[in-house]
């Protein structure tokens, strides 16, 4: 559907981007707190050159029609289709450098309440619009540079109702049916063989959907990716682990390939990771929590992290519609219930292990229904690094004496993790059947 973006270029390019790499990391080093949209932009310098770029977009229109416009270095193709539930067009593109400023970024107007852009994987960006109320593209163009004009790629949106949004969406959705650029589930049956645990660690969001947003501009995209770069490196070196990650660069992954890419390595255990934000109590609300997964949640602010991370694929425009239901087999029953007592093996000995080493949010174990700690056969765990909302928790996770010292803590759980199990596992199951207490506890503040 979408032609991806031309060849870098040669030699000179390369130098050129090795230069604005070692500027990014020279920048970096020099302010290491400076790990929010500015550290971003200064990582993607190196592309400036050779892609497309978004110079200035904008909404304008009422109700009846909305019109929706992007200012271009040069024309590019792209393809537009529909999502419901909740109402959503998706523009996708060839790879494009978004050089808006943020305020023009979020605001909605007429038949549009929100819009976003961003990567959504190598190569290839993604433009998402938020939708009032069922509509139609009436129109989708690219306008070509004439004079001190630049390219436009212009949109107009119509109303109609949800029967005739409904349709076109199905309509869409069979005629861009094709195998997953990943290829299809189960390609990743790469266990090691070499008698070492398999850890996959899975940074959170990405790309399009950047997370959470701290108070000095952080971004959890960039902070979950540089702590699992880091504590990926750890594991390695230790030489008792085979490691993997579901992404290595700021792309986007949905939630489910996250799930099947720790069932693809068959591994022992999947680490999601995450640093959450909150609106009340944005000063008070500090420190890090372990969550597992279970169909009830054990407080209601568990709940709502459970909601806000399971909504990453809408907000990247990932048609939820062909979601395959969990398979329901009495053998895959029992390995679920093994793999919760895996779980919560984990998320015990990790707390336990982050006491002496971290600053906790309140009851640090809870559970709730996360949609990436699904694998029925892989032990997985959620660890949320701090509060992006508080500032002296973005300001440590953006610091290297806090994240040596908190990759380490977790590499000393997993190394106790994986001793305890293959040590006495039947007297450990039997002790982690049930939620420790601390799980159930109910929150004592709003997000805390």
């Amino acid at each position: 559907m979408v032609r991806h973006a031309s060849a870098r270029a040669g030699k000179t390019g390369g130098t050129g981007r090795a230069i604005a790499a070692l500027l990014a990391l020279a920048i970096s080093a020099i302010a290491p707190q400076s790990f929010g949209s500015g550290w971003v932009q200064a990582a993607q310098a190196e592309n400036t050159h050779d892609v497309p770029v978004a110079r200035d977009a904008r909404l304008a229109g009422d109700e009846a029609r909305t019109r929706f416009i992007v200012d271009l270095s040069a024309p590019v193709e792209f393809a537009v289709r529909t999502l419901s539930d909740p109402y959503r067009i998706v523009v996708d593109l060839p790879e494009v450098r978004f050089d808006l400023e943020p305020a023009a970024t979020r605001e909605g107007i007429g038949l549009i309440s929100d819009w976003r852009h961003g990567l959504f994987a190598a190569g290839k960006s993604r433009i998402v619009l938020d939708a009032a109320a069922p509509v139609a593209v009436d129109k989708a163009f690219v306008l070509p540079p004439v004079s001190e004009q630049p390219a436009r790629l212009v949109l107009d949106v119509v109303k109609t109702t949800r029967a005739a949004f409904l349709e076109t969406a199905a309509e869409q959705a069979r005629a861009a049916a094709a195998p997953s650029q990943r290829g299809a589930k189960g390609d990743l049956r790469t266990a090691s063989g070499n008698g070492r645990p398999i850890i996959v660690l899975d940074p959170g969001h990405g790309g399009i959907d950047t997370g959470a947003v701290g108070s000095g501009g952080t971004l959890e995209k960039a902070v979950v990716l540089d702590f699992s770069s880091l504590l990926h490196r750890k594991l390695v070196e230790t030489g008792r682990y085979t490691v993997h990650m579901t992404r290595e660069e700021d792309i986007f992954i949905p939630l489910r390939e996250r799930v099947e890419i720790a069932r693809g390595h068959q591994a022992d255990l999947l680490v999601s990771i995450h640093a959450d934000s909150v609106r009340i109590g944005r000063n008070e609300v500090r420190g890090a929590g372990v969550y597992t997964l279970s169909e009830k949640a054990s407080d209601a602010v568990a709940a709502a992290l459970a909601e806000r991370e399971n909504r990453s694929d809408v907000i990247a425009g990932i048609d939820l519609a062909d979601e395959a239901d969990d398979v329901t087999d009495i053998l895959v029953d029992l390995a679920r219930m093994e793999t919760k007592k895996f779980s919560f093996l984990f998320a015990r000995t990790l707390v336990d292990e982050l006491r002496g080493s971290a600053q906790l949010v309140k009851n640090p174990h809870r559970s709730a229904g996360f949609r990436v700690l699904t694998a029925h056969d892989v032990p997985s765990a959620l660890v949320e690094l701090g509060y992006l909302s508080n500032r002296l928790d973005e300001k440590l996770m953006t610091t290297s004496e806090w994240r040596e010292r908190m990759s380490d803590a977790i590499i000393v759980a997993i190394d106790r993790y994986f001793a305890r199990r293959s040590g006495s596992s039947a007297a450990l199951l039997s002790q982690t059947a049930e939620a420790p207490k601390e799980t159930l506890a109910p929150s004592a503040a709003p997000g805390q």
